[in-house]
Parts: structure tokens; sequence; C-alpha cells
């Protein structure tokens, strides 16, 4: 891909306008090629299952391994940005408030029992990964680009599967290594991390229970809406999980949109943010007050941390 695909979108476009066309992906029946040399870390909140997910610092070194028709995995390294508006939407990258929405979904107490889920925005899938373990009946994973859901998404998924299915098998001391990386406040730290034996990459994953439950697309959310309205019968979500996702304001018509006609009656959407999103401008207050102006949902806050930049975890009921 040349140099200026890397850039943001022309002046002259509106990011509103572009168009990221929307598919669905389906697993590979053996995920041997997407696990191979794979390395993960753990995280645990409080009571919750613990989810598996391909390390970032790792992810981000072997970039020239991995397929990527979209290029934008050389377009963040070249440009040493987590965003790139209408080309990557930052979705290799766990961002804090995702680990904020997981600490209330265990204040909470949240089941997922028989729900069905919609990760919007998922990134790595760690909140539909969740709902999965803690028995939704269905969840769907969206995320803009391709490359994240097939690079990132589904490995992370098929890795939660085989832990489910396999048990705990993290003290074999001789699958561990330390690497230095950063937690959810961006402090450096020493963790372990472990490579899956042999045995778990050859499951077919196609078959396995949880996986069936599962469901991958990407495209903007535009394109996305329509495609899974074709879908019979048509979804509805219990829950509709979205964090970092109102960032840039161009979205929020699309976003709105997607989340009216997609959650159940008496469903609810969570989503976790920043107060204010710079160089971007997006934010809370900038969500809410389109929220209000549309008049479909109210707007209950749940979380507000006063820490650094603030950050908040919202319920927007059905």
């Amino acid at each position: 891909m040349p140099a200026a695909l890397c850039l943001q979108i022309e002046d002259n476009t509106s990011l509103e306008d572009s168009v990221k066309e929307a598919k669905e992906h389906f697993p590979p029946s053996n995920p041997e090629l997407l696990l191979t040399d794979a390395v993960f870390e753990t995280v645990t909140v409080g009571t919750l299952p613990s989810l598996l997910f391909l390390n970032e610092t790792v992810f981000e070194k072997t970039v020239s391994e991995r397929e990527d028709t979209e290029k934008i995995l050389s377009c963040s390294k070249e440009q040493n940005s987590d965003l790139i508006s209408g080309v990557y939407e930052g979705g290799l990258k766990v961002w804090e408030c995702t680990y904020d929405l997981l600490e209330q979904i265990e204040k909470n107490g949240e089941t997922f029992r028989d729900k069905t889920v919609l990760d919007l925005g998922c990134g790595a899938g760690l909140l539909g990964i969740l709902a999965l373990k803690r028995g939704a009946s269905q969840v769907h994973f969206q995320d803009y680009n391709s490359t994240v859901i097939e690079q990132l998404t589904v490995p992370n998924v098929i890795l939660n599967c085989q832990e489910d299915e396999e048990g705990d098998w993290e003290g074999d001391n001789n699958r561990k290594r330390t690497v230095k990386i950063q937690d959810k406040h961006g402090c450096e730290k020493e963790d372990e991390i472990f490579k899956p034996p042999p045995k778990k990459r050859a499951t077919d994953m196609s078959q396995h229970t949880l996986m069936r439950r599962c469901h991958f697309f990407s495209g903007n959310w535009k394109t996305f809406l329509p495609l899974i309205l074709k879908k019979e019968p048509q979804p509805k979500f219990d829950i509709i999980f979205t964090s970092e996702t109102i960032y840039n304001t161009a979205y929020y018509p699309a976003l709105h949109e997607a989340l009216q006609k997609l959650l159940a009656s008496n469903g609810q959407v969570y989503l976790a943010t920043k107060s204010h999103y710079f160089g971007v401008g997006g934010g809370l207050h900038l969500f809410e007050t389109f929220v209000k102006e549309k008049g479909v949902f109210s707007l209950d806050r749940l979380w507000d941390g006063e820490e650094g930049l603030q950050r908040h975890v919202v319920e927007l009921p059905g």
C-alpha cells in the first residue's frame, strides 16, 4: 500500500460518508496458522472467569508474519499511531475503558445466561468473550477492520474456547515466558505469559460448542447494520457492549442507529468511554447531548473515574 493511503482521509472526504463494506467472517476449522507461536496473557477481574488474549507487544513485533490485506498493521507501525481515521480505528489495542467495563460487570454480577450479546467495536473481543463464557446463547463480534477480526478477535475466542475445554494447563513452567507489558494505567510491569501447547491447535474449532454461538463481522456501522438485519430471524440483542467508540462525533449517527435498531425491548447498552478524546474531538458530553437530542434513549451513569483522564461507564436502557 502506498504511504499516502496510510494517512487520514483527505479533508474533502467526510468520515461520515466513508464506506468500509461489512462482511461476515467464519473461523477456520483448524486454528493452527492463527495460533502458531501465539503468546498470550491472562486478565482476571474479581470473580470473573479468566480471559485469554494475544499479547499486544508480541503481536506488534510479528506484524510482518501476519496476513493483512488492509495493510493496517504496517500503517499503524509506520505512523506509530493507534488511530488512522477511516483506515484503522484502533482495534488492535485493548483500551483502558474495556477494563472499567469488566469491573462494572463484576460489580453488578451479570451472568449473561441465555442472553444474546453484541460486542460492537469489539477489538480483542474481551467483553463478548466474557459473555460467552458466562452463558450467553449468542455473541456477535463486530469491528471496523477485517484484519482485527481475523487476526485478533477470532484467535482470542479460539484461545478461550480451548481453555474452557481443556481446563487449566498454565502450570506448565516450560511454556512460561516473562515479558514487560503495560497495565491499564499505562504502567510497565513484568508478567508471565504463555504459549499454548501443540494439542490446543489440533481441534476443529468450528465445531466447538462455544464457537458455534459466535458470529464475526467487519465493516463500518452503516454497512454492518443492513447486513445483519438481513439475517433470518432478524437479530435483537439483550445486551450491547461498546467501549471507546464515541471518540469521533462523525460516527454518532451510525452508532445511534445501530443501537436503536438492534437492541431488544428491555435490553441494555453498556458504553465505556473517556470524558474527552484529545485530537479527535468526541467524548461523553457530546455523545450525551446527541442522545438527548434524538430522544430515543436515556443515559444513566454507572461509574465515574476521577483519576487522570476521566473515564466513565454508562447505560442506555432499551
